[in-house]
């Protein structure tokens, strides 16, 4: 089989490889597609299901072909998402390139690149273009660790005033840039005293906010200064890229008019202001004081990240924010701004200076070990970047509080939409797509990242939704890490009754099985519109686990939907295989739970369930106390008998 899978790929990628080929000395003979390499890399983690995720990516880069040829994009992104591994990718051609040479360069890019062979991700990075591959979506992506520069090692002739103006080109074009339709500019300038001309260039994936290319630029123009004076340099990042010359690189015809985007903020304007403070009395003490400022903001970084720019194998601490700053953002925490409470602390609402909103969280930590722990666990959670996990975009502190900021999420939790004010609102495709991202999140947490992360508070309250309901998972503060050596923890409860498996909160045995059981129970509520845990005095409704096991085994799955879901909205097997994956997420014994990248598997195939068989245990006699603790406590679960049911199925 595995010879079989093996022949089908090296024939369909070395029939792939040979239409780039030839697509690179035909088109190459006659252009000048820029196929210089900058950069490259391989992510160092593998596609679990090789066959099907060669098939994925070679799909994708179809599409992104046919994109750039037939319809001429210089920009294109396109995806296979719905698998156990899916592919992201994303190619951006320099706007001066025509599509014939943009066109050369992404087949160029495109054999580079397969020579990465299986990993999850992967990007190549020439003069003319950049194609990046990911097993995630990055394209909301700005800057990331190993952003860093590319220095050429010849000097200016004319050093000091090549360095002046080629700065000042380059922060010019770091200002205007954000401000373009399309993110990019390329401009040039005469260096004084007949030293020649700087020729650059900056720009932004089409993906990303201009406040994100703004950010991207704004390392990226302190990471290029340290090329300065030598005649080129490049600097290289996530989601821009920048580039400076004294030898053109693109046509007098294709430079852009970067003045009216400068809005008043061009060096050279604040050269004349400052020449004319020169002429006034006092000249020279506002002198002093604005060079004193000047190399404040502007002077080089003492250290630049370099390393991975996939940020695989680096971590970097998160954001630091004033605290002033952001009591100001939120109006100093008034009321109206609070938009949720929780056991470790109270959201609000800000807006920062720069328009940005964002959430932040006060925390209270008392004691100094708690503070040293919390920040080695922020400093992890500030490097993980997920599609499906709210980002951590820094901190600040005053005392014993600390205030979080993360991204703003603008449909709030999803405890709203279930049993809250917006319950009912939700639709069956909606539901499962809520669903499908939180297991993507999780399988990520527990297994793509460095570490396996355990989140141990999954709940409804736990998971917001972004503009287009997609579901992201919040609140790490009770996360902790899985050492590599070890199958589990021996820890104190900590987490939210009603979702929290019986190995733990008995035994305080913790695996990211704990999660997965949590998931499951999660699952049953987004179908059903109910609590887990709710009390009722009718003897005849049972909590909700205990009612989804009995409606499963007589077969009645589609009673446990939420009355407000109309019946023609969603399709009674899905809903049965839906159910189904709930359990299999909440058997008692951990061993027989799915891991979360198999929970994804079997969300992806219509026919996941059929040869996979959740098995119930018996709970305990007082139903309260099973309800309210999320505990099945009895015997007679056949474990190996599921374990093998579901690897048969899965291959693993």
């Amino acid at each position: 089989m595995f010879s079989r899978i093996m022949i089908e790929f090296w024939g369909f990628g070395s029939w792939l490889m040979g239409i780039f080929l030839v697509g690179i000395i035909l088109e190459s003979a006659i252009a000048d597609p820029e196929i210089n390499l900058i950069n490259n890399g391989c992510s160092q983690y593998n596609a679990t299901n090789k066959m099907e995720f060669f098939r994925n990516r070679n799909a994708t880069f179809a599409d992104l072909r046919n994109q750039i040829s037939q319809e001429k994009k210089l920009f294109a992104t396109g995806q296979q998402s719905r698998s156990s591994d899916p592919v992201y990718a994303m190619v951006q051609c320099r706007n001066y390139l025509s599509p014939a040479d943009c066109l050369a360069c992404y087949d160029a890019a495109v054999v580079q690149i397969l020579n990465c062979s299986a990993a999850n991700g992967a990007r190549v990075i020439y003069d003319g273009c950049f194609l990046r591959y990911e097993s995630n979506s990055f394209y909301d992506q700005t800057t990331l660790p190993g952003n860093t520069q590319i220095c050429g090692n010849i000097t200016a002739s004319q050093p000091s005033a090549f360095q002046s103006d080629a700065d000042a080109l380059l922060r010019d074009l770091e200002l205007a840039t954000p401000r373009i339709n399309g993110f990019f500019a390329a401009s040039k300038r005469q260096v004084n005293g007949g030293g020649g001309t700087v020729y650059a260039v900056a720009q932004c994936a089409e993906t990303i906010t201009p406040t994100g290319c703004q950010d991207c630029l704004t390392v990226a123009y302190r990471n290029i200064q340290g090329c300065l004076p030598n005649v080129e340099g490049r600097a290289i990042d996530a989601a821009c890229f920048a580039r400076y010359s004294e030898i053109p690189f693109f046509a007098d015809n294709q430079t852009t008019n970067i003045e009216p985007f400068l809005r008043g903020e061009s060096s050279s304007k604040k050269k004349a202001i400052i020449g004319g403070v020169v002429g006034g009395a006092g000249g020279l003490i506002l002198i002093i004081l604005a060079l004193f400022v000047w190399y404040q903001l502007y002077k080089k970084p003492k250290a630049v990240q370099k390393g991975n720019i996939l940020g695989a194998t680096e971590l970097q601490g998160p954001v630091s924010y004033n605290y002033k700053d952001l009591k100001s953002a939120t109006k100093d925490f008034i009321e109206e701004n609070k938009l949720g409470q929780g056991g470790f602390g109270e959201v609000y609402k800000g807006t920062l200076k720069n328009g940005t909103i964002v959430a932040v969280k006060k925390l209270n930590l008392s004691s100094g070990r708690a503070k040293t722990e919390f920040d080695s666990e922020v400093r992890l959670i500030s490097n993980v970047h997920h599609r499906n996990l709210v980002r951590l975009l820094g901190c600040a502190s005053k005392g014993a509080e600390l205030l979080l900021v993360h991204e703003y999420m603008a449909n709030g939790s999803l405890d709203r939409f279930l049993y809250g004010d917006k319950r009912g609102t939700l639709n069956w495709k909606q539901r499962f797509d809520i669903i499908f991202g939180i297991a993507r999140g999780l399988a990520y947490l527990h297994e793509q990242f460095h570490v396996c992360i355990i989140h141990r508070d999954i709940k409804p309250g736990n998971i917001l939704l972004d503009n287009d309901f997609q579901a992201k998972i919040a609140d790490f503060g009770l996360a902790k890490l899985l050492p590599q050596d070890q199958t589990h923890l021996s820890t104190k409860f900590a987490g939210t009754l009603g979702y929290t498996a019986p190995e733990y909160a008995l035994h305080g045995h913790l695996s990211e099985k704990v999660d997965t059981y949590s998931f499951g129970i999660v699952v049953l509520e987004i179908i059903s519109g109910r609590r887990s845990n709710d009390v009722t005095d009718d003897p005849v409704i049972e909590y909700l686990l205990e009612q989804a096991w009995k409606l499963h085994e007589s077969d009645m799955h589609l009673k446990l939907v939420d009355e407000t879901l109309d019946p023609s909205d969603y399709d009674a097997e899905e809903v049965k295989r839906m159910i189904k994956i709930a359990l299999l997420c909440t058997q008692s014994q951990p061993a027989a739970r799915p891991t979360m990248s198999q929970v994804v598997v079997l969300l992806s195939s219509d026919h996941s369930t059929e040869t996979v068989i959740p098995i119930r245990s018996f709970a305990d006699p007082d139903r309260r106390f099973y309800a309210d603790t999320s505990l099945s406590t009895g015997t007679g679960s056949s474990t190996s008998n599921a374990t093998a049911s579901f690897t048969e199925f899965t291959g693993r």
